[in-house]
């Protein structure tokens, strides 16, 4: 009888934050506290309307959120914990070294908002944490890193397994965190919703 085994396999960490914060995160408090910085960040306004960015993000305008609010210290600190439980299912060898946040940002999508496929560089580990997903806003749509090797690969079924998908789709709750490594590469789809989508991104590098 054959054997067949999964190589190479590309993990998804999914978690709600607060079950390993030590202490719990506000959603509500922090999603006021997104709009507050949306509507005070000018800097961060004109760089979205510059660079046809839809919504709002504070990527390139605020690189001191954990310092400026005590809510995204409390955050930084939630997701060190998530981001070392990846690490250890990942088996990384991190020596006497460890992960820390390089980055930390807003991003808010309007109706009719996306955010094109891209991955992270400079960083190990990348994810989100959810503030507001109102009904109908669009999922994280993850590409297999193969996919640019596969030539004449035929499509899969729609009725594969997940693990065998080009795409995956992960609809996250408001609450939860999801973690995938840095090259894994994704993309927001357009925001059907009315209502604005909002999250918070992070990056971890090998300090």
């Amino acid at each position: 009888m054959p054997t067949i085994t999964s190589l190479f396999v590309t993990r998804l960490y999914r978690a709600g934050l607060n079950d390993l914060a030590k202490k719990k995160v506000d959603y509500a408090e922090l999603h006021q506290t997104c709009d507050m910085v949306a509507e005070d960040d000018e800097a961060g306004q004109e760089w979205c309307e510059a660079n046809g960015y839809p919504g709002y993000t504070s990527y390139a305008s605020l690189d001191d959120l954990p310092w400026r609010m005590p809510i995204f210290g409390d955050l930084e600190k939630a997701l060190d914990k998530h981001v070392a439980a990846f690490c250890k299912d990942l088996g990384f060898d991190l020596g006497d070294k460890k992960l820390k946040c390089n980055s930390l940002w807003i991003n808010i999508l309007p109706e009719g908002g996306t955010h094109a496929s891209h991955i992270h560089p400079h960083s190990v580990i990348s994810g989100t944490t959810y503030v507001a997903m109102p009904e109908g806003t669009s999922a994280l749509k993850l590409e297999d890193p193969r996919l640019p090797m596969m030539m004449l690969a035929p499509v899969p079924l729609k009725t594969a397994p997940q693990e065998l998908q080009r795409f995956v789709y992960v609809k996250p709750a408001v609450g939860e965190v999801l973690l995938w490594e840095s090259w894994l590469r994704h993309e927001v789809p357009m925001n059907m919703s009315e209502e604005e989508r909002i999250s918070v991104s992070f990056n971890y590098g090998w300090a």
